[in-house]
């Protein structure tokens, strides 16, 4: 693993465990074994290494949900996977909720920076579903169905954090069943 990649990987785990605003750069690079002058090599503030975070955080996620729903037989129960998915992710010992929308919540308002990659992060995952719907149904308004879908998933997975259960997801999948 490279110093950058340690770098991206250390963070990646502090800030998504204790919060962006809870570690330092210190904590960042005592964890990683690095020297100062590393993490600074390839990061040039805190917020730079933060986006790094959130493209690994939505790679890792978005090409885990596609290894996962490629199990799944094309169709319906291919997009309801992705609730199945969710409950997966929910059962880890590590799971803190979303993580764009934890950084989201740390930020100012003002850091347009950070917010677009949030952005940015959020619709590509709507993209992922919408093609997921025009691949596995054959409804006429699959924008319509994307947006639903999207925002079943994603109340379900602030709430199964928040509730600290799992019926949030199965009600959610539930849901998502009688649309299709």
């Amino acid at each position: 693993m490279t110093v950058k990649e340690r770098l991206i990987t250390t963070a990646s785990d502090l800030f998504y465990q204790n919060g962006y605003n809870n570690t330092g750069i210190n904590e960042v690079i005592e964890k990683a074994k690095v020297a100062k002058a590393s993490l600074y090599t390839h990061f040039k503030t805190k917020d730079d290494l933060c986006i790094a975070y959130l493209r690994n955080k939505e790679n890792g996620f978005l090409n885990d949900l596609e290894v996962f729903l490629k199990k799944k037989p094309k169709g319906k129960i291919k997009i309801l996977g992705l609730f199945d998915y969710l409950r997966d992710v929910y059962r880890q010992d590590d799971f803190k909720g979303s993580y764009s929308i934890n950084i989201l919540a740390e930020i100012p308002k003002e850091n347009t920076k950070i917010r677009n990659e949030v952005t940015s992060h959020r619709s590509n995952f709507k993209d992922f579903i919408h093609d997921l719907v025009k691949k596995n149904t054959t409804v006429k308004n699959s924008d319509k169905l994307t947006n639903r879908l999207y925002f079943l998933f994603e109340g379900a997975l602030t709430e199964s954090y928040v509730e600290q259960d799992s019926w949030p997801i199965k009600e959610a999948k539930d849901l998502a069943l009688g649309l299709l």
